[in-house]
């Protein structure tokens, strides 16, 4: 057996597809994790990767985090990524069109959205092949960037975590690092200022710190200096694993909870060293899923409020998250865990016993059960 079978079998993949088109520079993965619960959504990003094998790595994680963002919650969806290895700076139609070729080619197994370094635009070139994409240009039935709504369930996540340590979610006069202010950050920086927030910001970007500072005030660290600044929280919204064996010491805030996909380096290692130093930590996947309640509420033709209150419950997501945690003693990330596969081991039992009943029906005469 391959080691990409290897790596599928040990985080529970049901399909990788490979994808290639030279002519347009085309060189894409798309990972599907798990559809128990419905087809696999998940969001197609654009990056440099230094090999195949990384962004392999990458594409396994993402898609089996949106299983799991997707079932904690409480949506009809699996779990999907799809990663374009390229320049981020060199977008073409002819890219972004094939690639949804690719997508169609899946019958809807797969639906893609937008990610990191992929637009609203890259989102309506991909709907020029497929259906089977959410988040293009509203003028073309879509419900636009998702930023916005992601950022506004982090918020609440966060507010639930601040009434986990303090007894009080509010963000008046609370100090939040913000590691990372492009598209989430930055509406994640708006929704904490509006609130009151005192806002401590980092970011490799100068132009956004720029525009952080220009629109919200604040104060501003270089690079790894994030980790030590005392606050009350400290919120990753940039990219994975920043949280790892070697920044965790550093970390002086009781919370960490932000936007970022894969924040823990190792889910096991990591989490339970937060656990020993009582760092409270609100999972990715739970905190991060209003952008995926956004592109839900399109596939469902409801109007956008609905999304920005679905979205809001993200407070009562990461409640129960944390309940768990106390009630069995894992890390939160763990215990969050828990939750999904429960659930989807619910989901299953659900189908086999319609499969069942079904060919029971068919077996002997007499009125049937339509599904």
């Amino acid at each position: 057996m391959s080691e990409t079978f290897f790596e599928m079998h040990d985080l529970g993949h049901e399909q990788v597809v490979f994808c290639r088109q030279p002519d347009v520079g085309l060189r894409a993965i798309i990972a599907i994790h798990n559809t128990t619960l419905g087809p696999a959504l998940g969001g197609c990003r654009l990056y440099p990767y230094a090999s195949e094998a990384d962004a392999l790595n990458d594409v396994l994680r993402l898609s089996r985090g949106m299983t799991y963002k997707a079932a904690l919650a409480g949506l009809d969806l699996g779990g999907g990524k799809a990663i374009i290895i390229g320049d981020p700076s060199i977008k073409t139609e002819g890219l972004f069109r094939a690639f949804g070729r690719f997508v169609e080619s899946l019958g809807g197994r797969y639906i893609t959205a937008e990610d990191m370094n992929t637009t609203v635009e890259d989102m309506s070139y991909i709907q020029r092949e497929t259906r089977f994409v959410t988040g293009s240009n509203e003028s073309m039935g879509g419900s636009g960037n998702p930023a916005p709504l992601t950022a506004w369930g982090v918020y609440h996540g966060l507010r639930a975590c601040l009434d986990e340590v303090y007894g009080n979610p509010d963000v008046n006069g609370r100090t939040v690092a913000i590691q990372g202010v492009g598209n989430v950050g930055y509406h994640l920086s708006r929704y904490l200022h509006e609130g009151g927030a005192k806002l401590v910001f980092t970011d490799i970007r100068e132009e956004n710190i720029q525009r952080a500072m220009e629109d919200f005030g604040g104060s501003v660290v270089s690079g790894d200096e994030i980790y030590g600044v005392k606050a009350d929280v400290f919120a990753p919204c940039a990219i994975g694993a920043t949280v790892n064996s070697v920044t965790i010491p550093k970390i002086n805030a009781p919370i960490i909870a932000g936007a970022a996909n894969n924040v823990l380096a190792d889910e096991e290692r990591d989490g339970e060293a937060l656990q020993e130093r009582g760092i409270v930590y609100a999972p990715d996947y739970a905190i991060n899923a209003g952008g995926l309640m956004s592109v839900w509420s399109e596939l469902n033709g409801w109007p956008r409020n609905q999304a920005f209150d679905d979205a809001a419950s993200i407070f009562n997501t990461i409640k129960k998250v944390l309940a768990k945690s106390k009630e069995t003693g894992l890390p939160p990330t763990l215990a969050a865990n828990r939750l999904v596969d429960e659930r989807i081991a619910s989901v299953a039992r659900m189908h086999q016993f319609r499969l069942h009943f079904g060919r029971a029906a068919v077996a002997r005469p007499g009125p049937t059960m339509r599904d």
